[in-house]
C-alpha cells in the first residue's frame, strides 16, 4: 500500500509492507515526512475501532445465531476492523442467547469480517428512569451474574448506572476483574459521577445522551464527565449531539472517542427494524422509536470520520477519535496505530475520504456495494 500514511509520529509519504508469513502484522513502513494536503495520494489510516455496535445489515446482536458475523461483515465494509458487540437491556435468557453467539464469533472471525473483540454489555444494569431506547428490563446488578455472562463471551466493557444500590461496589469488582466500566443510562448527579470514577469507572457511554445534562448550579453527570473524564464515547452522527457540544467535549476530554451505536438499520434503506425487543424506524437519517425517540443510529465509522472532518477536525485528529483512543481505552497497544509489529488493520481513503481499501489483520475486505 502506497500513499500518505498516518503514523504515531505524523504523516509520511511512502509504503506499508506486511510481514512475510505473518500477514496479520506490519513488517515495515517506509517513506518521508510530508504534508498530505493536496498531493493527490490516498490517505492510509489505522482501521476504525467501534466499541458500541448493536447491529447492521438488517440484523441485531440480540438475535443470536449468525447475526454477529453478518453485522461484522457490514461494518468491515465501512472500515471498522475491530468492534465490541453490544447487547440491550433484556431478560436474562435473551442476553444469554446473544452472548452465546457472540462468544463463537469472538473465537472465529469469518471471511470479510471485522474482528469482534468481545462484548459491550449495555444494560441491564442501568437506571429505569433513563432507558432511552432500551426496553424496560433494567435492574440492579449482581457480580455472580456478571461472571456467568463473562464465561459465555468476554465482557470488555459494561455500562452501569452508579447511583443504583450496590453499583459503586460492583464498579470496583468489575474493574478489578479486568473489565472496563462506563457510566451511562443514568439519573445520577455530578457527585455520583465523581464517586464512580473514584471507584474505577473509566468513561461514559454515549456522552450527553441518557444522562443529566450540564447546568451551572447542577453540573449533572455530563458535568462530571467534562470536568474529570480521561475517556468517553460520543456518537458523531450529528443527530445525537450538536456539533457545538461535540467541540465542548473535545476541549474537555483528552481521549474522547467515537462510536456508532449502530442498529440493524445501518447500511439499510428506510424501513422498520428491530433493536432487541423494540421496533425502530429508519427515517430522516436516523433510527427512532414510534414516539420519535432516537434509538441507536444508522451511522458507520467511515461516515463518522467524514462528519468529524466536516465540523472542523484535522484528519489526523479525527483518525485518533475513531481508532487510536478506543484502542487505548481497551489497553490494545497493537491496534489503532500504524507501526511495525502492530496488527495489519488498515483503511485507505481517497481525497474525498471515501474508502478504497480495507485490511483486517492482513486480509483484504470486499467493498462491494459500499
Amino acid at each position: 500500500m502506497k500513499g500518505n500514511i498516518l503514523t504515531p509520529e505524523g504523516w509520511i509519504r511512502g509504503a506499508i509492507h506486511l510481514a512475510p508469513g505473518e500477514p496479520h502484522t506490519i513488517a515495515a513502513i517506509e517513506g518521508d515526512a510530508c504534508d498530505p494536503a493536496g498531493n493527490g495520494d490516498d490517505y492510509i489510516l489505522p482501521g476504525f475501532i467501534d466499541l458500541h455496535v448493536h447491529g447492521g445489515a438488517g440484523r441485531d446482536m440480540m438475535e443470536g445465531g449468525d447475526s454477529p458475523h453478518v453485522i461484522a461483515r457490514l461494518h468491515a465494509r465501512h472500515g471498522t476492523t475491530s468492534l465490541l458487540a453490544t447487547t440491550m437491556t433484556a431478560p436474562v435468557e435473551d442476553i444469554e442467547r446473544a452472548l452465546g453467539a457472540i462468544g463463537v464469533a469472538c473465537r472465529e472471525r469469518g471471511r470479510f469480517e471485522a474482528r469482534i473483540l468481545g462484548v459491550h454489555l449495555e444494560g441491564p444494569y442501568i437506571n429505569p428512569g433513563k432507558l432511552g431506547a432500551q426496553p424496560p428490563f433494567a435492574r440492579e446488578a449482581h457480580f455472580d451474574e456478571v461472571q456467568r455472562f463473562n464465561q459465555q463471551a468476554p465482557l470488555r466493557l459494561v455500562t452501569v448506572a452508579p447511583e443504583m444500590d450496590g453499583h459503586l461496589a460492583l464498579v470496583r469488582r468489575m474493574t478489578d476483574a479486568g473489565m472496563r466500566v462506563q457510566i451511562g443510562h443514568t439519573t445520577g448527579s455530578y457527585e455520583d459521577g465523581v464517586r464512580a470514577l473514584e471507584h474505577g469507572a473509566a468513561g461514559f457511554t454515549h456522552l450527553f445522551n441518557a444522562m443529566p445534562g450540564l447546568h451551572h448550579r447542577e453540573p449533572g453527570m455530563a458535568g462530571a464527565a467534562l470536568a474529570h473524564a480521561q475517556y468517553a464515547e460520543i456518537i458523531p452522527d450529528l443527530l445525537h449531539v450538536h456539533p457545538g457540544a461535540i467541540k465542548v467535549a473535545l476541549r474537555c476530554i483528552p481521549k474522547l472517542y467515537c462510536v456508532t451505536d449502530s442498529t440493524a438499520a445501518a447500511g439499510m434503506p428506510d424501513g422498520q427494524y428491530m433493536l432487541g425487543r423494540q421496533v425502530v424506524h429508519k427515517c430522516m437519517g436516523g433510527a427512532r422509536l414510534a414516539d420519535g425517540t432516537l434509538a441507536g443510529s444508522t451511522l458507520t465509522m467511515d461516515q463518522a470520520l467524514r462528519n468529524l472532518v466536516g465540523i472542523g477536525l484535522s484528519l489526523d485528529d479525527a483518525s485518533r477519535r475513531v481508532s487510536t483512543n478506543a484502542a487505548d481505552f481497551l489497553g490494545l497497544a497493537d491496534r489503532g496505530r500504524l507501526l511495525v509489529g502492530a496488527r495489519a488493520d488498515v483503511v485507505v481513503l481517497d481525497a474525498d475520504l471515501h474508502l478504497t481499501q480495507v485490511i483486517v489483520e492482513g486480509d483484504s475486505i470486499d467493498l462491494t456495494d459500499v
